[in-house]
């Protein structure tokens, strides 16, 4: 069985003992979480949401609240001795997926 969920603006397919990366949530490690944007069920008999299904939900639990690695933005105009360097780590919850229900 596995799922279709949407979370921070991404769509993830998650089945129960996986573990995805998704934008920040709130909580602490350990917490357990559900998922209610689900837009859709499958395994052996399949349902798709219009958008989401309708009293579908999947319990995940926190893993970790971390940071991803350092993105580098570097900007550079030629001839003009102009360049700009920043870095970025952008925030990510880990998530385990523990059971789909619907």
């Amino acid at each position: 069985m596995y799922a279709i969920v949407e979370t921070g603006g991404k769509q993830y397919r998650v089945a129960p003992g996986d573990q995805i990366k998704v934008e920040k949530l709130p909580g602490e490690v350990g917490t357990q979480l559900e998922l209610d944007r689900v837009l859709l069920i499958g395994g052996e008999e399949t349902k798709v949401g219009t958008p989401l299904v309708e009293g579908a939900k999947v319990k995940a639990e926190i893993v970790a609240q971390d940071k991803d690695r350092k993105v580098i933005v570097f900007r550079y105009t030629p001839k003009k001795n102009f360049r700009k360097r920043k870095g970025h780590r952008q925030p990510y919850t880990c998530l385990r997926v523990l059971d789909i229900e619907g």
